[in-house]
């Protein structure tokens, strides 16, 4: 049987996805084949290329995101994304699709033709960094005439990529929670409106997952939640470990 695993942005809520890697390892299923956008595509690619759970969680805490010397200055974003291309390389040497271990497909946004760009061959590196580049936050990324940004865009959960699989495990890590205060602020509306609008475009995808692993607790971490990656890496883990050992697939 054929198992695709699809794993959805979500920024430093991400990590969580390996937690997820973690349960299926320990649990002897075998992916063959991963689809991923924007921290998915990040955490694909490193369990694409035969990295450890463990391993995965140390590129993310070692990538020093905020450091001066990733600012970009008069550049439209704050930080450039091509810096990271060396980190990619220090955990996979071979930059082309064909050098990994299970087969991937990530998302990116093509802002010329706004529209949705599929990468599963050729160079890796620029593919990867352009479905993560967060518009405004990580400098839009350059491949071949396009220029590119977060693949969550317009596809935050690419579970549709999956479609030769014959099992699909859907990995989502951006529930929004019931709202049960007041927002003082104006980016506080801004922000929840702009949830509201990805969960229900991504939910309406749901039921092509035949296991869905969606942790409820994720909701009070940021994007940029890298203080937190051990916590969200736990929650991650407990809820895989929680729906698969409830599913048909173990037994």
């Amino acid at each position: 049987m054929k198992i695709g695993l699809a794993l959805s942005g979500g920024g430093a809520k991400g990590i969580a996805h390996a937690g997820v890697i973690k349960a299926l390892k320990e649990r002897n299923i075998q992916i063959s084949k991963i689809s991923g956008t924007s921290a998915g595509a990040l955490i694909g690619v490193l369990y694409a290329a035969g990295l450890e759970d463990e391993v995965i969680y140390d590129f993310f805490k070692s990538s020093n995101l905020f450091s001066p010397s990733k600012f970009a200055f008069g550049q439209p974003g704050f930080i450039k994304s091509n810096v990271f291309m060396n980190h990619l390389n220090s955990f996979i040497p071979q930059d082309s699709f064909e050098s990994l271990s299970i087969p991937l497909v990530v998302t990116a946004t093509d802002l010329n033709n706004a529209s949705s760009k599929v990468f599963d061959k050729g160079e890796l590196y620029l593919p990867i960094l352009a479905s993560a580049a967060f518009p405004g936050v990580f400098t839009p990324v350059n491949i071949g005439n396009n220029t590119y940004v977060d693949g969550g865009v317009l596809n935050n959960f690419p579970i549709d990529l999956l479609d030769d699989c014959d099992f699909k495990i859907g990995s989502y890590v951006n529930k929004i929670e019931i709202l049960d205060r007041k927002m003082k602020h104006s980016y506080d509306v801004a922000g929840r409106a702009y949830s509201i609008n990805q969960y229900h475009r991504d939910a309406a995808k749901f039921h092509q997952a035949d296991l869905l692993i969606e942790p409820d607790n994720l909701h009070k971490y940021g994007l940029f939640s890298l203080r937190s990656l051990r916590e969200i890496f736990t929650i991650g883990y407990d809820t895989a470990c929680k729906v698969l050992d409830q599913s048909s697939l173990i037994k």
